[in-house]
């Protein structure tokens, strides 16, 4: 069977049916469990090195930890304060590799450190902190930190409360958007080969006469099937849900999973309106970003053992106030109240536990845990550090595959791979490329904003979807509704989104960003994706439902429960 899309919602099926096909059974050399952005980075490195790879995401690619983080890929500057200088170092390197791979989605950011009395960092700490930091991540002499005195950082940041103001730092991290970095990188592992597939719940693990791991038995929650795959090696990437899946191996011993809760909450630029990204302390010794994105500001994130549902992590009162008198306390003439709010999320970071420390001391380190079984396990780290986990987890599956055979081992080469949408030389390529596109289009009436908004989407495959945009030229649509139509024909024939929340939250962030805006096309796009796949119905009305449950959430906040 010919898959020609790979990541197509209209082939989903017809993947499926190759999967269960039992007169020709497929034997992978790798499945993934978990379609975050460790499982996807596993894939790509492990489809880039010729491995017959397989990856299955119990909910939609990205939709746990990877699509609720800060979306940053920055080098931790708050872990040098705990010493962690390997870790920093690494995650420093990282980040400029991603930039060079997916210049698109990995932008360089300012980022304004304020320093205050009593806080966390004095001027000289902060510029010797800043001075390593910049070191260890090899950053280049145009993006190193510069010190500034009061003066001239009340100048760089208006808002900053004065009276505990003794100057501030001034360097760069990156910005990404997580989600999207996590479906391009997904994209190009399925272009090197590889399978993948979300809505597929691993429910069990199959094993041989030995208890060797040998495949896995599958729920497919759309189609409602059950199947069951083979494989020669097994890697549980599931993040949060790492200790459950290491629960059904009957191997989870030792060292275990520490969640801990992240939230970050959305207001008006114009209620925020920051000159550039603040890194800043807070009353209780911890720090918080407050980073402006077009016409929002975000601001988190909080830091909290998280015991309850890990499929459904929302914001509580209490976090909504914790982030609220933080940016209050540092930016006093703001006075935000949770009326300002106009969406959220919380996320989960799997950490590792380690008895007496509280959840901001844990280590941002990844581990790996082997079973008996052979599945081997990867948790912890963070999300900039996601190729080097990939990288350490498909070593481990490459010798063990080959380790009785004389297989040369072929070894990462991740970082010169060009992630989906890239293959810009420079920043100054993707302005120019913007251009042409508005030159092409500009008589179509297309501004140059949202130009600008899609090539940081999709980079060059922007293409495709203004190709697409194309076919609705003779709509009665105006053109805000033609490029949403566009942009989601090209997601469910690129990048299988299956229902309103992939498209909305995960391929293009609009609930989190752009929630106000969203409602009058709500029913256009809905009815669009249901003639687009099928729908009964009943399917359609409980799509319906199940984003206006996630479209109410991102607002409603519950107190904490004692």
């Amino acid at each position: 069977m010919n898959i020609t899309q790979p990541l197509s919602t209209l082939e989903r099926r017809n993947i499926l049916e190759q999967l269960s096909d039992n007169e020709n059974v497929i034997t992978f050399d790798l499945i993934v469990i978990g379609g975050g952005i460790t499982g996807v980075g596993i894939a790509l490195d492990a489809a880039s090195r010729g491995l017959k790879t397989l990856l299955l995401e119990m909910q939609d690619f990205g939709a746990g930890t990877s699509s609720r983080s800060t979306k940053l890929i920055h080098g931790g500057l708050r872990y040098l304060k705990q010493l962690e200088i390997n870790l920093v170092r690494e995650v420093g390197q990282e980040r400029t590799i991603l930039h060079e791979n997916a210049p698109h989605i990995v932008r360089p950011k300012k980022m304004l450190l304020p320093i205050i009395e009593n806080g966390s960092l004095g001027k000289y700490s902060t510029s010797v902190g800043l001075y390593v930091y910049d070191r260890l991540a090899g950053v280049e002499r145009n993006e190193r930190r510069t010190m500034h005195t009061k003066e001239e950082t009340e100048t760089l940041e208006p808002l900053l409360r004065k009276d505990i103001l003794l100057g501030g730092g001034l360097y760069w991290e990156y910005q990404t958007d997580d989600a999207r970095l996590v479906i391009e990188v997904l994209k190009t592992a399925t272009q090197m080969g590889a399978m993948a597939i979300n809505y597929t719940e691993v429910v069990a693990y199959n094993y041989d006469d030995e208890g060797k791991a040998n495949g896995v038995r599958f729920i497919d929650h759309i189609e409602h099937q059950v199947i069951d795959v083979r494989a020669k090696k097994i890697v549980n990437a599931t993040g949060p849900w790492v200790d459950d899946l290491r629960q059904k191996d009957r191997s989870l011993k030792g060292k275990r999973l520490h969640l801990t809760k992240g939230v970050h909450l959305v207001v008006p630029y114009k209620r925020l309106p920051l000159k550039q990204a603040i890194y800043f302390d807070v009353q209780d010794g911890r720090m918080m970003f407050a980073i402006p994105r077009g016409q929002i500001t975000y601001i988190g994130t909080t830091d909290t053992t998280y015991t309850s549902d890990i499929e459904n992590p929302t914001a509580t009162l209490d976090d909504v106030h914790y982030i609220l008198d933080a940016v209050n306390y540092m930016l006093p003439s703001v006075k935000l109240t949770p009326a300002d709010i106009t969406s959220s999320w919380a996320g989960l970071r799997p950490l590792i536990h380690e008895d007496g420390k509280s959840p901001s001391e844990l280590s941002r380190k990844d581990e790996i845990f082997y079973s008996k079984s052979g599945v081997i396990s990867i948790a912890g780290g963070k999300l900039t550090g996601f190729r080097k986990m990939a990288e350490r987890a498909v070593d481990v599956v490459e010798k063990e595959l080959y380790k009785e055979e004389d297989h040369e081992i072929q070894g990462c080469r991740t970082d010169g791979l060009i992630i989906g949408g890239g293959g810009f030389e420079t920043p100054d390529s993707i302005k120019q490329y913007i251009q042409e596109l508005y030159q092409e289009y500009i008589d179509k009436d297309v501004e140059h904003r949202q130009l600008k908004e899609l090539v940081y989407k999709y980079g060059r495959n922007t293409d495709a979807v203004l190709e697409l945009f194309d076919t609705f030229s003779q709509s009665r649509y105006h053109v805000e509704q033609k490029l949403l139509l566009a942009e989601l024909h090209y997601t469910v024939s690129q990048e299988l989104v299956t229902n309103l929340s992939d498209f909305l939250i995960r391929r293009t962030g609009r609930l989190y960003f752009e929630r106000p805006s969203i409602e009058p096309n709500l029913s256009l796009l809905h009815n669009e994706l249901s003639k687009l796949l099928n729908w009964t119905r009943e399917q359609k009305q409980y799509y319906w439902d199940e984003f206006k449950e996630e479209y109410e959430l991102v607002i409603n906040f519950h107190q904490e429960e004692v």
